[in-house]
């Protein structure tokens, strides 16, 4: 799945949802040291824990980042 993100310094993520887990998460633009490793500690994780785990983290003063994105991108991936 591509998703647009919104808000944010990078533009898009993709990823990949298998059995209930994410897989392939690879950010386009952004901080490239944060959404890589952003991306590894997601990896095989369930969808649902790290939703959890990333709604509502926030950037300095912008309502939403990066990781926030990701958790929007994996709900709107599982409705």
């Amino acid at each position: 799945m591509i998703y647009k993100t919104k808000g944010v310094c990078s533009q898009a993520i993709e990823f990949e949802i298998t059995d209930g887990k994410v897989h392939d998460i690879h950010f386009v633009g952004g901080c490239d040291g944060n959404t890589k490793g952003l991306a590894k500690l997601a990896e095989g994780m369930e969808v649902q824990e790290v939703i959890k785990r990333l709604e509502g983290i926030r950037c300095g003063f912008k309502p939403t980042s990066c990781p926030d994105q990701l958790a929007h991108a994996l709900k709107e991936a599982v409705q």
